[in-house]
């Protein structure tokens, strides 16, 4: 048995050895936004020190040889023995370079923790922490390079320019709609591509412009010449009946699981409504990620000896024994031909969606590159894979008349990103040659590329 005395000796001995002289550095979070600071910018910082306690901290700015102090913090001491009583911290520290005085540039923020251990000769444990950052308080420049810009109402444009610096995000923004433009055609990678669309429904007062935020955060605006010529579409009527909902209504069986005590009609409406919202959200975001790569050249191509039954932007009322039940807008451009024709690729491009698509059925969707996607509806087969490079006019699938088509056709669209467009323009190749091609030329002649 150990004596008394000797434990009234070791206990204090212990107790130093691991409370007051424990060797635990604080713990320190902070996380830069970005390595670039810009304009005005604010920082957490986030300190603990589950024994001791906190003692110190101090935050530093290192820029144009001086040592500018963001935050300096004693934290109190409590007890006989002098433990920290503050255990947790957090700060949110601003940090706006003009009212700093300090210039552009590459800077150094330093931030020192101690807490209360009495290693170090009762200084207690420290944590040192520096790291880079680049000041940025300059909003990027943005250069048009393409000139005159003609945007049909439910059309497209092209955009090139050039940036002065790197930026994590650029391209064209039409009214609420934001389009990013992309390097990589061109040489130089400060050069920008941006196709971008005009809804069926903006009009001549849409505002479009090319905005730039750079990496420190800084944004900036540039107007670019553009001319939108209004445009009408038609007004359209389908009539549905009890023999095309018993037809159609069975195939959405997984989807109206959900609504097992509604009518056929009210099962259609929301087949027509609900779930055609759910298939734009799946279109979108495959329209999201886009090769920097042109992969198509000319016009596109038409499905071969096909009649055009339904054009883009029509705008349809559906109607149920003699009521208006519904209205929608048909954003492509339906073609028929012969039942099961063979429908080849409009161009080349990368096939990045194959499979079936709520009301628009077996649908196949390419990338052209450059956020340019065409979209291949109510087909009865594919003989194309997602990954697939197809080259324009290779077979990638048969039509047919899954979804909500009422017979056999091919449901054709072209979109730029989260906007469909008229399909029309893309087969016109006077129009490709005007508003693409030639922009496109007239630049790398520009730049003697």
């Amino acid at each position: 048995m150990i004596p008394l005395g000797c434990i009234l000796v070791i206990l204090p001995i212990c107790w130093i050895l691991l409370i007051r002289l424990e060797g635990g550095e604080p713990q320190v979070t902070f996380e830069l936004p970005s390595t670039f600071l810009g304009v005005s910018q604010e920082v957490s910082i986030l300190v603990s020190d589950a024994k001791s306690g906190l003692r110190k901290i101090r935050r530093d700015l290192l820029r144009d040889k001086k040592e500018i102090v963001l935050l300096e913090k004693d934290f109190p001491a409590g007890g006989i023995f002098g433990a920290g009583k503050v255990h947790n911290a957090d700060f949110k520290i601003p940090i706006i370079p003009k009212k700093l005085k300090i210039s552009d540039g590459t800077a150094i923020l330093r931030m020192v923790v101690t807490d209360r251990s009495w290693r170090r000769w009762w200084h207690g444990n420290r944590t040192y922490i520096e790291k880079e950052a680049v000041i940025d308080t300059r909003r990027p420049d943005i250069e048009i390079l393409s000139k005159a810009h003609n945007i049909n109402q439910g059309g497209a444009g092209l955009v090139i320019y050039r940036l002065s610096e790197s930026c994590k995000t650029s391209g064209v923004s039409v009214g609420e709609n934001f389009f990013p433009g992309h390097p990589g055609f061109f040489k130089d990678n400060k050069i920008f591509m941006a196709f971008f669309a005009l809804n069926y429904n903006q009009g001549r007062r849409t505002n479009m412009v090319i905005t730039a935020i750079d990496l420190a955060g800084n944004s900036a605006r540039e107007g670019f010449p553009y001319y939108i010529n209004k445009k009408s579409f038609r007004e359209d009527v389908l009539h549905i009946t009890d023999r095309f909902l018993n037809w159609k209504l069975p195939e959405f069986d997984t989807f109206l699981d959900q609504f097992p005590k509604t009518s056929p009609l009210e099962k259609f409406l929301k087949v027509n409504r609900e779930l055609r919202q759910e298939n734009y959200k799946t279109i979108v975001e495959v329209g999201n990620k886009t090769d920097s790569r042109l992969y198509w050249d000319v016009a596109f191509l038409r499905l071969p000896k096909s009649a055009r039954q339904a054009g883009f932007a029509d705008h349809r009322d559906y109607q149920y024994k003699g009521r208006v039940v519904d209205r929608e807008v048909h954003f492509g451009v339906d073609l028929a031909s012969i039942e099961h024709s063979p429908v080849p690729a409009a161009n080349g491009g990368k096939v990045v969606f194959a499979e079936k698509l709520g009301i628009y059925g077996r649908t196949i969707i390419i990338d052209h590159g450059f956020g340019l996607f065409s979209m291949y509806s109510h087909l009865s087969s594919f003989t194309v894979e997602i990954g697939k490079i197809v080259s324009k006019g290779e077979q990638i699938g048969h039509t047919g008349m899954t979804g909500l088509a009422g017979g056999d056709h091919l449901h054709f669209g072209m979109l730029i990103y989260n906007t469909f467009v008229n399909p029309i323009e893309w087969w016109d190749a006077a129009w490709i040659e005007n508003n693409i091609s030639s922009k496109i030329r007239a630049v790398k002649s520009r730049l003697g590329e």
